[in-house]
């Protein structure tokens, strides 16, 4: 079975959050998007201390679509630097993992 990852990206709203996901989907970019209200986020941006509400978004996917990924949530995204990390998935239900895959085939 083909790789499956996982990837992080923070949002700045729900409405931004749900955009996005909702277009991972419906492309078969992702099987399932998580949205987790309540981040808080501490970090440098043009010299300051930046310390901001965001939600963090959990995307299922398969690791070849990584890139086409990357480049929908880019484009998508209102900050000029969007966090965008991606994780393997070491271990998983089978069944999960083959519904992961399943959901972003062609």
């Amino acid at each position: 079975m083909e790789e499956i990852i996982m990837v992080m990206v923070t949002v700045g709203t729900e409405s931004q959050g749900l955009e996005i996901g909702r277009s991972l989907v419906q492309e078969k970019l992702a099987a399932c998007v998580n949205l987790i209200k309540g981040v808080k986020s501490l970090y440098i941006w043009e010299g300051r201390l930046s310390d901001d509400q965001e939600i963090l978004m959990l995307i299922k996917t398969r690791r070849s679509l990584f890139s086409r990924l990357r480049d929908r949530v880019e484009e998508l995204h209102t900050y000029e630097v969007p966090e965008i990390i991606a994780l393997p998935v070491i271990e998983g239900s089978p069944s999960y993992l083959r519904w992961v895959a399943e959901m972003t085939g062609p």
